[in-house]
Order: C-alpha cells, then structure tokens, then sequence
C-alpha cells in the first residue's frame, strides 16, 4: 500500500455544510449544481485540448479544494475550471499554452449559451484581460493549498484491486467510468483515494451483478470500511439522479469568455449610425419665447421654433466658414515656412553626401598608393633574391672547379710515386 504525508486535504460533512459559500447566502443545492457544471467544463477543455484523463482528473480535486476555502460569490466559477485545467496540466507534465486554454473555454461558452461563434483576436483588450485574470486567479489556487499541490487518484488502486479480487474485464471498464463521475462529486475531499476505489468497485459489481468475498470481507485488505463504501455509493446515485447543470450566475464579478468583442473594446454607449449619441436635443426656453405665449398659440411657437433653428444653422455654417479660412491662412502661412525648412535640410544633406564622397576617394587613393608600394618593395624584394641566388650558384661552380683542380694534382702525385717504387724494386 502506498501512504503519502502530503496528501493531507480531507475535510468532514459537517465542515463542508459550513463551506464559505453558505457563508455568503449560497444554498447546498446551488453550490452542488455549480460544483458539476465546473467540473464539467474542466473535462470538457481536456477532451478540446487532447490532455490525458490524469490532467483532467487533477484539475477537478484543485477545482473542489479551492471551494472548500472560498465562495462561489467570490470568484467565477469558469475563470477558477480556466485556471485549474492550466495549472493541472503544468502539475501532470502536459502542459499547455494559456492562450490555447482561453480560446477553448470562449468556444465551449459560444456553444453552450447559443451564440455566434467569434473568433477571439489576441490582440484586443479582452484577451489582456482575460489571460491576466487567468494568471491571477492561478496565484490564488496556489495560495489557499498552500503550493501543495499532491494528488492521489483511485485510478491507480482499481486495476490492482480487481486483479487480486479476480473479477471479468468487463467490471474493469464500469470501475473505471465510476470513478472518474465520481470527481464531480465532493468524494475526493472527504475520503482517501483507498475508500473510493473500493466504493467504485463494489458500486461496479454490484451493476454486473459479480459476487465479491464477504467471509472475510474483502474491503478490510485494503485499508477501508463498509460505512465508507456506503456513503461512497449513495454520493453516486444521487449524482445520477441530478439534471444536467446549469450555470447559475452567482458570483458578482463578470466570469464571461465569450464577450462581444466592441463591448470590450469600448464604453457601452448608445451611438447612432451617424456617429451623434443617441441624446435628445435641448431646446433653450429663451430662444422660442415665453412660455405663456407657446401655450396659448402652439402654431406660433412651432414657427420661432423653426425661425430659431435656421439661425442657428446659419451662425453654425459661419463659424465653419471663418474656421476654414483661418486653417487656410494657416496652411498657407506654414507652407513657405515649410518649404525654408525643407531647402536647409536639402542643403545640408548634400553637404554630407559631398563630404562622404571625399572621404571616399581619399581611401581610395590610400588603398591604390599602398598597393604600388607594396608592389614595388616585392619587385626589389625579388630583384635581391634573384641576385643572391647567381651569387650562390656562382660560389658553388668555384667550389666545384677548385675541387676538381685538387683532385688532378692529388692523382698526378700518386702515379709519380708509384712509379718510383717500381724502379726501386728492380
């Protein structure tokens, strides 16, 4: 059996009935919806994102451990799935790019609230937004456990139980859809990963009807008792009796992926096509009369309305007119400024150009009159070996000739005196 000390994040019924979230005003039934719909999206993302059944399987424990210490009223149930699916799959070595999780859970929210289905640019404010509010929340998750991010499945314990209980094949499979329902459920919080396996397959036995060892039971050789088993049971069958969740907007900030992209980009005001906000208009009582006269003679008053209105447009057009000609002037004054500006800077880029030219042509004429040195101290440099050259080949001819001289004289004396010897002999 394998015991860990880190895997430590048990809770009792009692404490999960006083969760921070009924602290808040937010019923059981409310938080076991939210609960299964959260755990929903996480297995969701998992199956888009083509993550192994351990990543999805991890972020579902993070997802039920951090609402264990905070409320749903507190933080958005999709942003929290967001941040544990990202963090399980760094914790399980699959990780993905936050960017990648983002746009899956906009696409998820398009399709289960029936909405056109956008593309997300990650170049707008709404991405900024949403990937630093992924990253945020991340810090929170990691700052409740208390970085102890330790999870023990029962996957692992259901193939090894039912190879020692020597069950069919078949029993193997239900086991394992079991428990992976089973982390809907707040299952993983109040009981080890021991307890739930055997929950999961005694529930799975009794489905296919396969009788287990009872006399001894056989729950005793792994570490796990029959009260246990029960309440394990009971938690399942109530999950399936359950509709399919719902969200259920709680929490008083906005958790929304999929955000129409204008909203998020600018203030929500009602502007019409041309451009004007859509406001009504404030007629000023000082310019249609008195009030008393555009009671009793409505036709009057509809006529210094209008007189009103067409002065107005006239001081308007005036005041565009002289505006114009003022830019006029304007433009016409900056425009011999303009071009001064534009001849001095002509000048003097062509004073630069001449000036880089002239440096230029000095290294040339460097580069040619080293060259011709250059040249010219090889050419001497070849005229001096050359002369050597005949002076040692003259030498050695000398040394040749005045070899071949002594070797001539050495012979003559050698037949001069063997010609004496032979007299004397005679």
């Amino acid at each position: 059996m394998i015991y860990t000390a880190i895997d430590t994040f048990y809770l009792s019924e009692e404490q999960l009935k006083n969760s921070p979230s009924s602290k808040d005003g937010i019923n059981e039934a409310t938080e076991t919806i939210l609960r299964i719909y959260g755990c929903d999206l996480i297995q969701e993302c998992g199956i888009l994102l083509k993550l192994p059944q351990a990543v999805m399987a991890t972020g579902q424990v993070l997802f039920h451990r951090f609402y264990c210490k905070k409320s749903f009223a507190r933080f958005n149930v999709k942003r929290v799935a967001a941040s544990c699916v990202w963090l399980a799959s760094k914790l399980e070595e699959s990780p993905r790019k936050a960017r990648q999780v983002i746009i899956v859970f906009h696409r998820m929210e398009c399709r289960r609230e029936n909405l056109p289905i956008e593309h997300l640019d990650t170049s707008l404010k709404k991405y900024a937004d949403l990937k630093m509010d992924l990253i945020r929340t991340e810090r929170h998750l990691l700052k409740e456990m208390g970085f102890i991010c330790h999870v023990e499945h029962p996957h692992k314990f259901i193939s090894n139980y039912l190879a020692t209980l020597e069950t069919p094949p078949e029993l193997r499979q239900e086991a394992w859809n079991l428990a992976n329902d089973s982390l809907r459920t707040t299952l993983c919080v109040r009981f080890k990963s021991e307890v739930v396996a055997c929950g999961v397959v005694y529930a799975a036995a009794r489905r296919f009807q396969v009788p287990l060892p009872e006399n001894p039971p056989w729950w005793k050789a792994f570490d796990a008792d029959k009260s246990g088993i029960d309440e394990v049971c009971r938690v399942l069958a109530h999950l399936y009796s359950l509709p399919k969740a719902q969200y259920i907007h709680v929490c008083k900030e906005t958790g929304s992926f999929a955000t129409s992209n204008r909203s998020w980009e600018s203030p929500h005001q009602s502007i019409s096509k041309d451009g004007s906000s859509a406001v009504p208009p404030i007629i000023d009582e000082s310019s249609t009369g008195k009030g008393s006269s555009a009671a009793v003679n409505p036709e009057a008053s509809k006529d210094e309305v209008i007189k009103a209105a067409l002065g107005k447009l006239k001081e308007s057009k005036k005041s565009d007119d002289e505006s114009k000609s003022t830019s006029n002037g304007g433009e016409s004054r900056e425009e011999p400024e303009s071009k001064l500006i534009l001849d001095t800077k002509s000048e003097i880029g062509g004073e630069r150009i001449k000036e880089r030219e002239r440096d230029r042509e000095r290294e040339r004429d460097r580069t040619r009159r080293d060259h011709e040195r250059g040249r010219e101290s090889d050419r001497e440099r070849g005229r001096e070996g050359s002369e050597r050259d005949r002076d040692r080949v003259k030498e050695r001819n000398q040394r040749s000739r005045d070899r071949g001289k002594d070797s001539g004289r050495i012979e003559k004396s050698k037949r001069h005196s063997s010609r004496g010897t032979f007299v004397c002999t005679k």
